[in-house]
Formats: C-alpha cells, sequence, structure tokens
C-alpha cells in the first residue's frame, strides 16, 4: 500500500521525471500536491501500470489534486546541461507551476538539487511508496507519451508511438537506416557504434 505522505506538512509536494533513457524527445517531470485523505488503489508507480490505466488515473489525479505542475526538457537543453541536470532541471520547473507552494518536496530517485529553501527528501523507487510521487509519475509519463505520438506524425518511421523515443531495436534500426532528426538527443549513444553515424 503506497502512504500518502512523508512529512506532517500539509502541503507535501511529490515529483518524479519520464523519459530520463529515451534517444529521442523531451524529459518531462511532474509535481503533485494531494490533498489530506486522498486514496486511491489503482494509483503506482507509472511503470508498473497499464496505458489504459495511466490514461485512466490521469484525469482522477488532476481534478483530485491541490495542484500540479509538468514541464518539459527539451533535447537541445539535454545536450547542453546533460541528461541528470536536464531532469532536475524539469522537476524544478514542474513545481514552478504550483499554485500552492509547497512546505516540503519528495523526489522520486537519489539525485535533487534544492528548491529554492524548501526542504527536500530524495527516495529510491519512491514512485512505488508515495502517492504523490506515483501522481507525478503518471503525470509525467501520459504528458511525455502524448508529446511523443505527436512528434510520431512527423517522422513515421521512428515509430515514436510505439517505443517513445526509448532504445528499442527497431528505434536504433531506423536510426542506422534514416539518420538522425531534431529531435534526437545528439549527446546520447544513438547506436552503439555511434562512430560510424556521420552527425
Amino acid at each position: 500500500m503506497l502512504k500518502l505522505k512523508k512529512t506532517k506538512h500539509t502541503y507535501e509536494c511529490g515529483t518524479d521525471e519520464a523519459g530520463r533513457g529515451c534517444l529521442a524527445g523531451p524529459v518531462t517531470a511532474a509535481a503533485v500536491i494531494l490533498p489530506d485523505g486522498f486514496k486511491n488503489n489503482t494509483l503506482n508507480d507509472s511503470k508498473q501500470l497499464s496505458e489504459i490505466k495511466r490514461d485512466i488515473l490521469k484525469p482522477v489525479i488532476e481534478n483530485d489534486a491541490v495542484c500540479f505542475g509538468v514541464s518539459h526538457v527539451f533535447q537541445e537543453e539535454i545536450d547542453e546541461i546533460n541528461i541528470l541536470n536536464a531532469s532536475i532541471l524539469a522537476m524544478h520547473r514542474a513545481i514552478d507551476k504550483l499554485n500552492t507552494l509547497p512546505e516540503f518536496i519528495i523526489v522520486d530517485g537519489n539525485k535533487f538539487k534544492p528548491y529554492n529553501a524548501i526542504p527536500h527528501k530524495t527516495i529510491v523507487k519512491g514512485d512505488s511508496k508515495y502517492l504523490s510521487i506515483a501522481a507525478a509519475s503518471v503525470l509525467a509519463k501520459t504528458y511525455r507519451d502524448a508529446y511523443m505520438n505527436t512528434i510520431h506524425e512527423e517522422f513515421p518511421m521512428y515509430n515514436w508511438k510505439q517505443n517513445k523515443g526509448y532504445p528499442t531495436k527497431a528505434h536504433r534500426e531506423a536510426i542506422k537506416k534514416y539518420g538522425i532528426t531534431k529531435y534526437h538527443r545528439k549527446s546520447f549513444r544513438l547506436l552503439p557504434e555511434q562512430l560510424k553515424l556521420d552527425i
């Protein structure tokens, strides 16, 4: 059973990102403050949920949350500052969008940079322990997937609708065959034999 909160603060915000290991597209983060008494038996780490369940949960979270924010950090910025910094930046920007200032921030993973002067705690596998982080993981994933589905229309040969930019065999084959797009992260090892890729 996921816990609602880590602390006794009224406004505790959970934050998480999606798309860190992808070869293309943004890293997307969400921040969510859930109300006291919030319960949901389906909500879990987005990776444990089917796409259908995530899509059902998205409006529930948006409707029931005290507030939420979602932010993309795109490939150009990822290439400039690296994926870890981009992930943290996306979380900070998602928190920027909250219309209630959090008193405490719980973060999925083990890396974060202080946000203003608000105390925070990093929690490994936090998305399977706390509801607000799980909620943030669902929003980050659904918003990012929706974005990848949109750019899929522009470059259908990479099948982003299916792989969402992750390094699947088919995605790597398409890079080998067609080269890269403006959505690919040039700082990533796009192919095992990158040296042969003329970028």
